[in-house]
């Protein structure tokens, strides 16, 4: 870096998960000294439907420099295409004006796709993080990969996602296993006590609940609606336990889930349903969780890390690295009821007091943002990339 000159780098969030994951590698490049980093809001965040989650961000101290609307209310495939052509129009003016020197953009979202597609024609050097992952019941699956070959330095979670990055032809000096910050936040955060998560969520201290996140599996025809109430019949059937359940992302069809959700809600005391917990209240509720049901990736993440089981429903997060923790079932009520019953199983629940989970790393903001300074440095994060094939 040259002495006295500030690199301009803008980080990316759409949604609220995104921004929990982001949150100490903000925090982190807000250390140094050479750093001018300009976060940049859209998607979920901007949404009352989805509520307005932008404000999660102002309230943990952080600056916006520019929120981008660019979300249709639709909830089909087309509205999903739309709603990208309206962001590489918005972030072709944003990148004009702005000049960043570089872009940090996480994960896998549609939305992240259109604006890395924008700043890979305005010439900006992208730093990816949560590459090399698989998904195979989403489109987010398509959309990582590609956003991994228009990068120029890549960030990932495990040891198998680097292998598969460096397999797609990016050099393995560009390629570097952190392990995953929503670990490092369940050690760093200062989480809520059993007490207060309760009281925040309503809950008396003798009520077992369990936490849910269910999406779309968007590169299935229709089968959302079927599958949130095969799901919401099976815990409408565990009487004994209050669900405390967070809405679906905007994805295709996610308002089709989101409306069951809603119905459910009305109609049965167990399902309670909330547009957002926050990063702290949602990984406190998880803490003292019985268990957690859906298919968000935070089950498969974060949950194991708590030594509580997963039921994890159907094929969206299908090729994901596992822990022992993880309880795979079809989106059948009979089959979710099943697995939930092993969930609850002490003699199961005993087998993974000791779980690892595969995504811990160690310091994983400060690596992150110490690897890219470095290669900044060296003005190794370049455009021009050679397709690396090993010997």
């Amino acid at each position: 870096m040259s002495e006295g000159k500030k690199i301009k780098i803008c980080v990316l969030t759409a949604t609220r998960a995104e921004f929990g994951l982001l949150k100490p590698i903000i925090a982190e490049m807000k250390k140094q000294e050479n750093l001018d980093v300009r976060i940049v809001v859209t998607g979920m965040h901007l949404s009352p439907e989805f509520g307005l989650t932008y404000t999660e961000i102002e309230d943990a101290g952080f600056e916006i420099d520019r929120k981008i609307d660019m979300l249709l209310s639709g909830d089909s495939t087309a509205a999903v295409a739309k709603t990208m052509g309206v962001a590489m129009i918005s972030f072709a003016d944003y990148f004009a004006e702005l000049k960043p020197d570089y872009l940090f953009a996480i994960a896998d979202r549609y939305e992240t796709l259109a604006v890395c597609t924008t700043a890979m024609c305005e010439r900006i050097p992208i730093i990816h993080y949560m590459g090399g992952e698989t998904s195979e019941g989403a489109i987010d699956e398509s959309i990582r990969h590609s956003i991994t070959k228009m990068s120029a330095l890549h960030f990932c979670c495990t040891d198998l996602y680097r292998k598969r990055i460096i397999q797609m032809g990016e050099h393995p000096n560009k390629v570097y296993n952190v392990g995953s910050t929503g670990v490092e936040n369940i050690k760093q955060l200062p989480l809520l006590s059993e007490n207060e998560i309760r009281q925040s969520l309503g809950l008396s201290v003798n009520e077992k609940y369990a936490v849910m996140t269910f999406h779309p599996v968007t590169l299935e025809n229709d089968s959302a609606e079927k599958q949130v109430t095969e799901l919401l019949d099976a815990c409408i059937s565990k009487r004994d336990t209050i669900f405390i359940v967070t809405k679906s992302n905007a994805d295709a069809m996610g308002r089709i889930v989101n409306k069951k959700l809603a119905e459910y809600a009305e109609a049965n005391k167990n399902i309670r349903v909330f547009d957002s917990l926050g990063n702290i209240r949602y990984l406190s509720a998880m803490k003292y969780a019985e268990y957690v049901l859906g298919n968000s990736s935070s089950g498969l993440l974060e949950a194991p890390s708590f030594k509580i089981p997963t039921v994890n429903i159907g094929d969206r997060q299908k090729g994901r690295v596992r822990a022992e923790s993880i309880i795979d079932c079809e989106p059948q009520k009979e089959k979710i009821v099943k697995a939930i019953e092993m969930a609850e199983n002490p003699e199961y629940r005993k087998k993974i007091e000791n779980v690892r989970n595969p995504y811990e790393g160690i310091e994983t903001s400060k690596t992150i943002v110490k690897k890219m300074i470095e290669a900044i440095e060296v003005n190794s994060i370049d455009l021009k990339k050679s397709f690396y094939m090993p010997d």
